[in-house]
């Protein structure tokens, strides 16, 4: 079991945009379907394999391209330190004022220490000031533990 490491920020409508954070339907819409929705489910299967927003379900970040593996991990406590990295980096810009403390931020840290130990899954997200969204994400895989039929980025 490893964990690979995604990080996303950018505008929050672009966030917003939840057609493009969910996998397209494993069937196509039948052919007697209005051109609306036969259009956005060919954006839906060009855009969600390629795109770096953040899938709704943590687990589809592994079909995501491997160029935004933003590090991988064997031990747990590692991957750890790369999110408790990436959170103080992007601490001074929380929106909420809270999530800025460093008492929270540890408990939050020891947490995931504990969940990724566990070969669970870490998925956070943020609003940053601009308005602007932090996503990071710690997935497991080798294979995943819900999702054992997506592959590795390392294989692809």
């Amino acid at each position: 079991m490893h964990h690979h490491a995604y990080l996303w920020t950018g505008p929050k409508p672009r966030f917003d945009e939840e057609a493009f954070r969910r996998p397209p339907h494993p069937q196509p819409p039948p052919p007697t379907s209005g051109p609306e929705l036969i259009q956005r489910y060919r954006l839906a299967v060009a855009e969600f394999p390629t795109s770096d927003l953040p899938p709704l379900e943590t687990a589809y970040w592994l079909v995501k391209p491997r160029s935004i593996v933003k590090g991988t991990w064997c031990e747990p406590s590692a991957a750890a330190v790369w999110l408790g990295e990436r959170l103080a980096e992007y601490a001074p810009r929380f929106a909420a004022g809270a999530y800025r403390d460093p008492g929270r931020l540890a408990t939050l840290l020891a947490s995931a220490g504990e969940r990724l130990a566990a070969g669970g899954d870490i998925s956070l997200g943020f609003y940053l000031e601009q308005p602007a969204f932090l996503s990071v994400a710690l997935v497991g895989c080798g294979p995943h533990r819900a999702r054992p039929d997506l592959p590795c980025p390392l294989s692809a």
